[in-house]
């Protein structure tokens, strides 16, 4: 699988991005364990508000376990370790969500993470990220802008989700 990697874009955007969220972009040398990574290397760690990462990992990894911690509940996000759980509907909002913040990260944009979506094997019903994201994709950014996380426009608003709704 070829996908864009964490070293192939400039370390102090991601980190910026990261960190308007209230985390902390914590990177692990190249072959050692990730903490608190759901899936195993070279998947992204969370863990409270660090995120863990590797040279290694998939940029779309990093913006998934970022989504994950601004679009679920404050009371899921205060214990937060490994498993951000959540159910179907906040699941295709953080999948809409790597997509907008993609469109802020230098080298990423929004052509380039739904390729790497695709090479990754995520699957969705339309066949493609592409098609999903003009298809079913439209209830999950119903969902962001009703949580106030992305603008009309589509754009980050740079805020977590409040209330449990």
């Amino acid at each position: 699988m070829n996908v864009t990697e964490l070293r192939d874009l400039d370390a102090v955007a991601v980190d910026r991005i990261v960190a308007r969220y209230g985390l902390e972009l914590i990177q692990v040398d190249e072959n050692a364990r990730i903490p608190a990574s759901f899936w195993g290397e070279p998947e992204a760690g969370i863990a409270g508000r660090c995120l863990f990462v590797r040279p290694d990992t998939p940029v779309h990894s990093v913006l998934h376990e970022l989504g994950h911690f601004v679009c679920m509940t404050p009371e899921r996000r205060a214990a937060l370790w490994r498993d951000a759980g959540g159910g179907d509907d906040e699941e295709a909002a953080v999948c809409y969500l790597q997509v907008v913040l993609a469109d802020t990260l230098p080298g990423m944009g929004r052509r380039r993470i739904l390729a790497d979506l695709d090479a990754w094997g995520y699957s969705f019903r339309e066949g493609s990220a592409s098609a999903w994201l003009s298809g079913d994709g439209r209830a999950a950014r119903d969902w962001l802008a009703g949580h106030k996380i992305i603008d009309t426009a589509d754009r980050p608003t740079w805020q977590v989700r409040k209330a449990l709704t």
